[in-house]
């Protein structure tokens, strides 16, 4: 017998209620900390958890920068939209508190990085700056950018990716998973979680 279950309709109540439900729902989710330059060519750093890989050929990922309440694009939407190159870190548990300070809505030209204390250095194929202490950074560049509704979807591809030495072996390319351990995103405005509890199921023959 099924246990019983409230019914929410998506559809009739779209925004903040479906955003309530749905990011405390869809856990634990990755969390991509994303460096974009504007212009001028100042960096800007925003953390989001609408995100994820999707695909290995080409390498692809998904990213959903939402747009201010007035209806413009935030920072990394518009800098996407302008420059088309974004580099997109995993950040561990000793980066979470800079990578969350990150999230501060700062003026035009006020550096996320230097207030959160992170240093950038260049990167080799995209012109925003990667973010070394950060044990994974991907080089990418924008494919595809739909908008649905007001969602806005972000294709990119991941260029190059930057390693922390030890993590990944550099022949067989497979990661040491023990040693990888980036946070992961639970419930708004403040829930986080740690992904050092795992466990192993036998894959199906």
């Amino acid at each position: 017998m099924s246990a019983p279950a409230d019914r929410f309709d998506l559809s009739a109540h779209p925004g903040a209620r479906a955003y309530r439900l749905l990011a405390a729902l869809v856990v634990p989710r990755p969390i991509a900390l994303v460096t974009t330059v504007d212009a001028l060519g100042r960096p800007n750093a925003a953390p989001f958890s609408f995100f994820n890989v999707m695909g290995a050929d080409p390498a692809l990922l998904v990213l959903g920068p939402a747009d201010r309440d007035d209806g413009t694009p935030k920072d990394t939407a518009a800098n996407l939209i302008a420059n088309g190159e974004a580099v997109v870190h995993l950040c561990d548990e000793p980066l979470a508190a800079a990578m969350v300070a990150c999230a501060a809505e700062l003026p035009p030209g006020v550096s996320e990085l230097e207030r959160a204390g992170l240093a950038a250095v260049p990167s080799e194929r995209v012109r925003p700056p990667r973010i070394p202490a950060c044990p994974v950074a991907l080089e990418c560049r924008v494919l595809d950018i739909r908008t649905y509704g007001r969602n806005r979807l972000v294709v990119l591809e991941a260029l190059l990716a930057h390693v922390r030495a030890g993590l990944a072996d550099p022949v067989s390319w497979k990661v040491r998973v023990a040693d990888h351990a980036p946070v992961g995103r639970m419930e708004s405005p403040d829930g986080y979680l740690r992904t050092r509890d795992r466990f192993r199921l036998p894959w199906p023959d």
